[in-house]
């Protein structure tokens, strides 16, 4: 990262540090979101590689950078350079927001947030027992967001699950991958779906709903045959808006604008 000027004498500048970041639409979705509040910033993607978030954390200690959300692969590296966290990060143990304050950095897990709103979307029972795919950081938050429910985790990896249930505050179990769920609200905290792969069919038919993480240009296959069933269904859009919606009131200390964000979301490419 290059030498830049503190922000003191003009607008402040916030940026999503991760390899790679070319594909982010955090950009579009935060200078939407500026522009509605009045707010003079400026949020660009910056590619870091792995090993480098002490360069981003130099930046915000100096006031080069105001704020940072964290993407892959530099979440676990975030958490281990602040200097305190969210409860939620601490359990997650990754961030994946970073503010300055009088010369400390604060992280937080926004993904848990993310995860909460897209279920709030799905509008289904609050009663609905929850079926999370995946062991890493992503499901991790999964786990944390809809704590209260009861959870059931499925992975390829054993080990993983059994680990990940140890972050959540509800007493879960674990089903062989593939397994069905009668009526659970599904969340899919795998890159599954990034390239065109699909989750296990059966796994849909069966479920009450479904949380889709991953994320790209056109709907998942996950999500394209969640809808043709008639499943209500969050994609990794919503899940990026509402943690996208968390970062921005701890960046700014104001309410999101979520329509505008959202929108912002959709029509980026």
């Amino acid at each position: 990262m290059s030498e830049r000027q503190t922000t003191g004498d003009r607008g402040r500048r916030f940026a999503v540090v991760g390899d790679p970041v070319g594909h982010s639409k955090s950009p579009a979705i935060h200078t939407a979101a500026f522009a509605a509040c009045g707010i003079d910033a400026t949020y660009e993607a910056i590619r870091v590689r792995a090993g480098h978030f002490g360069r981003v954390a130099d930046e915000l200690r100096s006031g080069t950078l105001n704020g940072v959300n964290v993407t892959m692969p530099l979440k676990g590296e975030a958490f281990r350079s602040i200097d305190r966290s969210s409860p939620d990060a601490a359990r997650a143990e990754s961030v994946n927001t970073v503010i300055p304050t009088d010369g400390l950095l604060t992280g937080r897990n926004t993904d848990v947030a993310g995860v909460m709103h897209a279920v709030d979307k799905l509008g289904v029972d609050d009663e609905a027992p929850v079926l999370i795919l995946g062991g890493g950081g992503a499901a991790r938050s999964a786990a944390i967001a809809v704590e209260g429910r009861t959870i059931i985790v499925s992975t390829r990896r054993p080990v993983a699950a059994a680990s990940l249930l140890e972050v959540s505050a509800t007493i879960g179990t674990v089903a062989p991958w593939g397994a069905a769920i009668d009526g659970a609200i599904v969340i899919n905290a795998t890159p599954l779906g990034m390239h065109g792969e699909s989750l296990p069919e059966e796994v849909l038919q069966s479920s009450g709903g479904l949380v889709d993480m991953a994320y790209g240009f056109e709907p998942t296959a996950a999500v394209k045959t969640a809808r043709l069933l008639g499943i209500p269904v969050a994609d990794g859009l919503d899940m990026l808006v509402g943690q996208a919606a968390a970062a921005f009131t701890m960046f700014t200390g104001m309410a999101a604008p979520l329509d505008v964000m959202e929108t912002a979301a959709r029509e980026a490419q």
